[in-house]
Formats: structure tokens, sequence, C-alpha cells
């Protein structure tokens, strides 16, 4: 087969790579781009929020109302009747107390109430201690005093395994009282005397009870076997009465307390 003269007479076209693209033109007022288009991100200040100058200006228009202008009154006038003196803080009354004797060069003394046991002899120390616990079967042996509250050891007859001892205790004269637990702490027997278990109890005292005069009064129940078993002292109870003692205070200790209190 023979080919024509147009197929022979063909010469092989070159193919040049794509050119670079170029960016669309735009026509006036659009845009051929697929992108959403970009908002500026500094935006207006809103018309509610004044500007600094406006903000001065405003201040000095600022202007004094009395309360009388809304219908209140001007003044409150307070009357006080005899025997009805108005109540001022203690902390206020040490403060000012304090600026008085600095003021008349005195050393500067702090007043500091503690409870202080009614019987002289610890009860534990007494000669009748063993014979007062065979006869009652429970006996309060020591009292400490110290400036969180009362802590107290209790000696009990071991009549039985399970027992419980409580003290129950008031700063009103009986017109209300409290209750509170003793824990077990030992076992011991008592030379010429029977074998027994200590307990041991603390009674808080609130701060605002502390005051000269105040009396803490308390009585130990003993429980076991069904049982009730009391130590009040004889019938007149353990009593602690307030009272309050002088302590110095360094020269220069004294401003700091200024400060501080």
């Amino acid at each position: 087969m023979s080919r024509s003269k147009t197929d022979s007479g063909k010469r092989p076209v070159k193919i040049r790579p794509p050119s670079p693209k170029t960016p669309p033109r735009q026509t006036a007022g659009r845009s051929l781009s697929c992108e959403p288009p970009t908002k500026s991100i500094i935006q207006r200040r809103t018309q509610s929020l004044p500007s600094p100058s406006e903000r001065r200006r405003l201040s000095r228009r600022a202007s004094v109302r009395f309360v009388d202008s809304l219908g209140l009154d001007l003044e409150n006038v307070k009357v006080f009747k005899s025997g009805e003196d108005p109540f001022v803080p203690e902390h206020v009354l040490f403060r000012l107390l304090m600026n008085a004797e600095l003021a008349s060069s005195k050393r500067m003394e702090i007043s500091l109430p503690y409870l202080k046991p009614m019987f002289s002899v610890q009860p534990g120390d007494c000669s009748n201690f063993t014979e007062r616990l065979r006869c009652q079967q429970v006996c309060l042996e020591r009292v400490l005093c110290y400036e969180p509250g009362i802590i107290g050891i209790v000696q009990v007859v071991n009549l039985a395994f399970e027992k419980e001892v409580s003290v129950r205790y008031s700063f009103t004269n009986w017109k209300s009282c409290s209750e509170t637990k003793a824990y077990w702490i030992a076992s011991k027997s008592i030379s010429n005397g029977p074998c027994c278990d200590t307990f041991r109890f603390h009674l808080p005292v609130p701060p605002y009870i502390l005051h000269p005069g105040a009396v803490l009064e308390f009585a130990i129940c003993y429980k076991v076997m069904g049982v009730q078993f009391w130590d009040n002292n004889g019938g007149q109870n353990y009593k602690l009465t307030c009272q309050s003692y002088n302590l110095p205070v360094p020269k220069e200790c004294e401003d700091s307390m200024i400060h501080f209190i």
C-alpha cells in the first residue's frame, strides 16, 4: 500500500509547556475570584461607648445630689435613754486604752483572762483519794488549765470492759449545760487500791465566756453495766472561776501592737 503525498509531507508539531497563570482580569466593580471578600479587622467604635475625651468632658458635668432631694432624711437622730449606753466593740476600747497609756508615757499592760480552780489542791494529791475512789468508783484526779480550754484526768474502777465516761459542764449556773465524752488512755493499779482505767477529757472554753467573775462548773459521770456513778465533788461540783492578770508589754513591741490591733 502506498502513502499519499499529503501524509508524507506532514511535520511533527512541537508542544510547549503551559505558561504560568496570570491573574484574571477584573472588570470594574466586580471580582472574578471565588474567594470571599476580605473584611477589615478594625471596626468602628460603637455609638454608646464614649471616647476618652468625651468621658473627661462628661466627668466635668458630674453634680452632687443630696438624699433629701430623693425624698430621704438628711440626718438620723438616735436618742439614748438612761441605762441604754451605745455599744462600743472591745477592740476599739482596747485601742483607745493603749493610745491613752502611750500618751501618758506609762508602760503598757495587757489584761489576759484565765480560769483558776476554786480548789487549792488537786484531787489526786489528797490523802483520801484512794478511799473516795473505792467509795464512788470514779474520781477526778487532776485539772490542767491552758488557753484553748481545760484538760482533766479521771480515774475509774475497772468494773467491766465496756464502760463510758462523760463530763457535764455549764457556764450559766446550770441554766444550760453541755456534755463531752472522755477517752481511755491507760490502765493502772493504784497502790493499796483497785485496778483502774485512766480517762482524759477536754472542755473547750469560748473566748466570749472569759470575763472576770465567770464560773465554769462540771461533774463526771461513769456508766458501766447499766449503772451510773457520779463524781460531783461531794455535791458542790468542780468549779473554776475566771480571773485576769496583767502582762507588761515590752517597749519595742508597743508600736507594732498599735498597728496590728
